[in-house]
């Protein structure tokens, strides 16, 4: 075999070939788990939703709308029983967390208290902020069959209803934002 000749033709071409070859690479793999990727969203959502609201029978993800408030958008999915309203979970967030962004699916009855919540995605400290998670603390029992018009969704320490958790101040008061931003929404037009 000859040996090809170092210029900066030859380079050139090399460089092509291997970038050319390593998209391709990226793009089959890329069409591969795209639907994958999109049907555990789906499901996650779905699970949050049925976690969060009373049993329903209509399919929220289809009647699903969005609400843009305070710089950002939240999804708010109706829950329906043969056709009457039993329940409204609005996937909202805040970005005060202690590492940034939480989202939280909170799901409300239709007199607009709220029924239970859901953590939907944070990166908040392990042991610490992340005890806002059910399965890790009862933090988020607190809220339920509370009415935000007349339960304080602030910490203790600035003047609210809610016990925070201990050490993480930050993200439970992150958290009580998400939830009163899902309550704005809720009343804006999230009860249809």
């Amino acid at each position: 075999m000859a040996k090809v000749e170092s210029n900066f033709k030859n380079m050139t071409l090399t460089l092509l070939v291997i970038t050319l070859v390593a998209s391709a690479a990226l793009g089959l793999v890329y069409q591969s788990t795209k639907e994958p990727i999109a049907k555990a969203q789906t499901a996650k959502i779905n699970n949050a939703i049925k976690a969060v609201v009373p049993e329903f029978n209509n399919q929220p993800l289809d009647e699903s709308y969005q609400i843009n408030l305070d710089g950002g958008e939240l999804i708010v999915y109706p829950a329906k029983k043969d056709g009457q309203l039993v329940g409204t979970a609005i996937k909202t967030f805040s970005n005060n967390g202690f590492a940034g962004l939480i989202e939280l699916m909170v799901g409300f009855l239709p007199d607009g208290s709220i029924y239970k919540i859901a953590v939907v995605s944070h990166k908040e400290t392990p042991g610490l902020g992340d005890k806002m998670e059910p399965s890790k603390s009862n933090f988020s029992i607190q809220f339920e069959g509370k009415n935000p018009e007349t339960f304080k969704l602030k910490v203790k320490k600035d003047g609210g209803d809610v016990d925070a958790i201990t050490a993480s101040t930050i993200s439970s008061r992150a958290y009580c934002d998400a939830v009163s931003r899902a309550f704005k929404a809720f009343k804006e037009g999230g009860a249809k």
